[in-house]
């Protein structure tokens, strides 16, 4: 069974603490402050696979946690870097942020040097990746920088620093993995239509095969090989998908549709597999001619570039009916769908016209070297929709921050930016917060307090943490 689904949760390490240090060493009495830097926490990076062919390894594992930054140390010894995470996917898997639960529901535990609560997971919501080619890479979630060792805020008037800086949470959230199918050629019709027969005479794909309908509940690949010194060009494969049975109302989702349809769109050719003898199978009412419309009619309404992607009608299950009756039926589609379209007869039974199949594909499927040929001269790639480099800029979080009176001498600060900033100090330590009592300053935070009614000693609530604040000037 092919797995193009999986949902997982990723976090990136945090970054190690910066240490609070004084060299200590015989006849030196004031050595000063020798605390190193945290290391900086490791990135959880993804990359494209081309040896894997769908999401199954996500099924036994949902959870993935990069390492954390080493702590700093006295010395100037700085803390080593997380070390990073990969994760492979196959081509074609496609990265969403999704919408998650709280950090703690999460099922992992708080790191170390945070602010010690739960925060929400949702450092990734919205955010979008797309691997496409082997080799492909993408840092979904960065660690957390390392906070700085006593040494980095020394002064001529500080000289003797009793804090360091904690190091920062790393990126964590939840992620939509889907994977929509590379193939180059896509069997597409109504259920119990042929597709899963037609793939195991083409390939040595095993598929599912029965009498009834749906049998094929998931997509099945399948490999077309050349024959060397064919048509004389080398050794080259084609990767055959049986696209499951779609239905009427499938591109609004009917029967699976959105997700048998989505592995539809990157082939590059596709065969729409139609039985000639309908009514054997599905009753004397049934029309081959409603049959093709339908599912037509479902191609370009989920994607209109589907109804313009290279066709092939395959007449399957012609060892039901007489051949002149299969020849009959193969020149009146030819007529009815134009010279654009080849039509060809097929019986799964005794593979009458596989061969030809075969030979046919791989004839309108160029390879990948012809193909970019053609583009390199100014061509188009044929099905494919040709994409140039680009870079998208979105607009991020404000690095602004609001105050606001919550009460009689209690105020709260609201600010990404700000909330950062106290993560990376103990509020309990005096020289901490007089340094931090400078920055808010700086940033221009005491005076939107005071233009708001502050007086010193009064709370402020940042992030959670409540803390009593007496600036001077």
């Amino acid at each position: 069974m092919l797995h193009d689904r999986a949902r997982i949760y990723v976090q990136a390490g945090a970054g190690g603490d910066g240490s609070a240090s004084f060299r200590r060493e015989a006849h030196v009495p004031r050595g000063g402050p020798d605390g190193g830097d945290g290391g900086r926490g490791g990135d959880v990076v993804v990359v494209c696979d081309d040896s894997l062919r769908d999401l199954q390894g996500f099924k036994r594992r949902s959870h993935y946690r990069a390492g954390r930054g080493g702590h700093g140390g006295g010395s100037q010894r700085h803390g080593a870097e997380g070390e990073t995470l990969t994760i492979r996917v196959p081509p074609g898997t496609q990265i969403v942020g999704a919408q998650g639960a709280a950090h703690d529901e999460a099922g992992l535990e708080g790191d170390d040097g945070a602010d010690g609560h739960a925060r929400e997971a949702a450092d990734l919501l919205g955010r979008r990746w797309e691997l496409l080619a082997d080799g492909q890479t993408a840092t979904i979630a960065r660690g957390g920088s390392g906070g700085k060792g006593n040494k980095r805020f020394a002064t001529p008037t500080r000289q003797a620093p009793r804090f360091a800086e904690r190091g920062l949470a790393g990126e964590e959230g939840w992620l939509e993995l889907r994977l929509r199918l590379l193939a180059d050629v896509g069997l597409v019709g109504l259920p119990n239509a042929g597709k899963s027969s037609l793939l195991a005479r083409l390939t040595r794909a095993a598929p599912k095969v029965a009498d009834y309908p749906f049998t094929t509940l998931s997509p099945v690949l399948g490999v077309l090989d050349t024959p060397f010194g064919a048509h004389g060009a080398p050794d080259r494969q084609l990767v055959v998908a049986d696209i499951p049975g779609l239905i009427e109302g499938a591109s609004e989702g009917a029967g699976l549709g959105h997700d048998f349809l989505a592995h539809v769109e990157r082939t590059r050719l596709l065969v729409h597999v139609l039985d000639i003898a309908p009514e054997l199978s599905q009753g004397e009412h049934a029309d081959a001619v409603v049959n093709h419309a339908t599912i037509e009619h479902e191609l370009a309404a989920h994607d209109e570039r589907l109804a313009r992607l290279p066709r092939v009608l395959v007449l399957s299950k012609a060892d039901l009916v007489p051949e002149e009756r299969v020849r009959e039926a193969v020149a009146e589609w030819q007529r009815r769908l134009g010279d654009d379209v080849p039509v060809l007869a097929t019986s799964s039974a005794t593979r009458a016209g596989v061969q030809e199949l075969g030979e046919l594909l791989l004839r309108l499927v160029p390879d990948l070297a012809t193909a970019a040929d053609g583009l390199a001269e100014g061509g188009a790639r044929t099905g494919e929709q040709e994409l140039a480099e680009h870079m998208v800029f979105r607009p991020t979080a404000g690095a602004s921050f609001q105050v606001e009176a919550l009460g009689e001498g209690t105020f709260a600060v609201r600010g990404r930016g700000i909330e950062r900033l106290l993560e990376r100090f103990d509020v309990d330590n005096e020289d901490a917060m007089a340094y931090l009592e400078g920055r808010l300053r700086r940033i221009g935070v005491i005076g939107a307090l005071e233009a708001e009614g502050f007086q010193p000693g009064d709370e402020i609530e940042i992030a959670g943490v409540t803390f009593e604040l007496d600036p001077h000037e």
